[in-house]
């Protein structure tokens, strides 16, 4: 399911490079699909930069990067020192 996921991410985001409109329309589709039937799998970062649509960094994250970039919502650099 990972390897699908990781597929859908790639396909749409060469779409997005590429402008194809219906390239994005179908690869977003397919990529909360996957997130809807696999949310209570995924692990809970996956989950969140697919929901967040932050596709690139859930590209990261299923590529094993040890740092992603914290975004607006802060990640645990915001969280710390609460």
């Amino acid at each position: 399911m990972l390897d699908l996921l990781k597929d859908h991410l790639n396909r749409l985001m060469t779409a997005i490079k590429d402008g194809d409109g219906t390239g994005i329309n179908a690869a977003m589709g397919a990529v909360d699909s996957v997130l809807e039937a696999n949310r209570a799998e995924l692990h809970p970062q996956l989950a969140h930069f697919l929901e967040q649509r932050s596709y690139a960094k859930a590209l990261l994250f299923l590529g094993g990067a040890e740092e992603i970039p914290v975004g607006r919502c802060g990640g645990r650099a915001g969280r710390e020192g609460r």
